[in-house]
């Protein structure tokens, strides 16, 4: 797989600058990821849908591939905010993160396979545990280890969602840890 292209952050909006704020006080507590990304997505939540979130331009979209636009990079690396644009049909492979994630859509539906990691003989496969359709307004609160799945845009129109990750991806490059090409259920 070729990385997704990751687009600059460009004006923000105050509503942005709001989401970051209160991101940063949870952050700033130094809690364990879990608690960090489900108090991230309660922050989260009553931004999503919000006309004035986003810039037109950060809610466009690539023909090619789901297109990140970083919104925001912790000058300290503590968090990162990308709009994530998903076209009909664009989809991530099956994929862990480096750090916790609180994922909100805000336009459309993101259909979302999760996945365990079981041992199988010398090797392992992944095991589908759960398929789960978030629309607008609801969020996901994701923290390694034990986070693997795959995403994808199963509407009919364009898809947008809200990525607070626990790292600076600018940095990195990506949010991804591992790309997993086991077999898979389902």
């Amino acid at each position: 797989m070729t990385t997704t292209p990751v687009a600059a952050a460009g004006p923000t909006t105050e509503r942005l600058r709001d989401l970051v704020a209160r991101t940063r006080e949870i952050v700033d507590r130094g809690l364990p990821p879990e608690p960090t990304a489900r108090l991230v997505g309660e922050r989260l939540a009553p931004h999503l849908g919000a006309p004035d979130l986003l810039t037109p331009a950060q809610c466009e979209g690539d023909p090619d591939h789901y297109r990140q636009h970083v919104l925001h990079a912790e000058p300290d690396g503590g968090f990162s905010v990308v709009a994530i644009v998903w076209l009909p049909g664009q989809r991530t492979p099956i994929h862990d993160h480096v750090a916790w994630c609180a994922a909100g859509v805000h336009q459309g539906e993101e259909h979302e396979r999760r996945y365990q990691l079981v041992p199988d003989g010398t090797s392992a496969r992944l095991l589908a545990t759960g398929d789960v359709v978030n629309g607008p307004g609801e969020v996901a609160a994701l923290a390694p280890p034990g986070d693997i799945h795959s995403v994808r845009n199963g509407g009919t129109g364009t898809a947008l969602s809200l990525h607070v990750y626990g790292a600076d991806i600018t940095r990195l490059g990506t949010s991804v840890r591992r790309i997993y090409r086991l077999p898979a259920d389902r």
